[in-house]
């Protein structure tokens, strides 16, 4: 895991010294994880004379919660699962629902000893995943008290799948916003389209934008997978993902032997180096490092 650095310019609050979890000590037991949760959150939310950028933010994560709120009246808990492969919008919202659950005193000391009280989540695996987010998800499983189920399938198999081995799931929120792909005119609550398995799908963070989900997660000091540090701002696989361009700081003077993502050379010359992914303001240039 990743935290944020608390000395970084790009911040506009006050932000706290600690990470919000840390995968360094022992799980936090379930409700006092979600309790942690909810008091970062609503010290957030408290905050006065901020930026209209995190004034913003602030109504945005309001509403999320409300949206996760109207989830948790209209099904059990049972009925709920979370679409998790690691990546930044998912981890926000992971975050925004442990905060609901705490909200509605729904967060058993243990959930995942009762299939009713689990905290149900569906990893859909990249066909060549990295294993930096197979690592990061390993660990949200851990600190989070996750019941993930891993499929390494197409999505709309995938989903199949999944719906077939936990019947009791009739909706999953999804991390989707509104400049993904398909996502322009989605809303909070919409059921899948003909011809996909049938269930609810829920965007709590449909209406976020990038720099917003960045500066949630930085706000909070939230853990996050370090391909992130390294210029990576829309995580696929390894096949088609790579640093985004736009982010590039350095360009190479002749190309080097070997490097890392992020520009460690071994010849003596340079590769290109790249600003985190919390750096990228523009909505449109998030994917630029994606080749599909």
């Amino acid at each position: 895991m990743t935290a944020g650095d608390a000395s970084s310019p790009a911040r506009d609050v006050e932000v706290p010294v600690s990470p919000l979890v840390s995968d360094a000590a022992p799980p936090l037991p379930f409700p006092e994880l979600c309790a942690r949760i909810n008091d970062r959150i609503d010290t957030f939310l408290r905050e006065e004379h901020v930026s209209e950028r995190v004034r913003s933010l602030q109504e945005q994560t309001r509403v999320s919660l409300d949206v996760i709120g109207e989830a948790l009246e209209d099904y059990k808990l049972a009925e709920l699962s979370l679409a998790y492969n690691g990546g930044k919008d998912c981890l926000v919202l992971l975050i925004l629902y442990l905060c609901a659950l705490h909200k509605k005193g729904l967060a058993p000391p243990n959930p995942n000893a009762d299939p009713e009280t689990a905290i149900k989540c569906v990893y859909i695996q990249a066909p060549h995943p990295f294993q930096e987010v197979e690592d990061f998800v390993a660990t949200s499983v851990k600190t989070y008290s996750l019941q993930l189920l891993e499929i390494a399938k197409p999505m709309k198999a995938a989903f199949a799948d999944y719906l077939r081995d936990t019947p009791s799931v009739k909706a999953i929120l999804v991390g989707t916003r509104r400049t993904d792909p398909h996502g322009e005119h989605l809303k909070h609550f919409d059921p899948t389209d003909h011809g996909w398995p049938k269930f609810m799908r829920i965007h709590p963070v449909i209406d976020w934008h990038y720099v917003d989900i960045w500066t949630f997660i930085r706000h909070l000091n939230i853990p996050y997978c370090k391909l992130y540090d390294a210029g990576y701002t829309s995580l696929g696989g390894t096949d088609d993902t790579h640093p985004n361009p736009a982010l590039a700081r350095q360009s190479a003077s002749r190309p080097s032997n070997s490097a890392t993502p992020n520009g460690s050379a071994t010849n003596g010359t340079n590769t290109p180096k790249f600003r985190p992914a919390y750096e990228l303001m523009d909505d449109y240039e998030e994917r630029l490092g994606r080749d599909r």
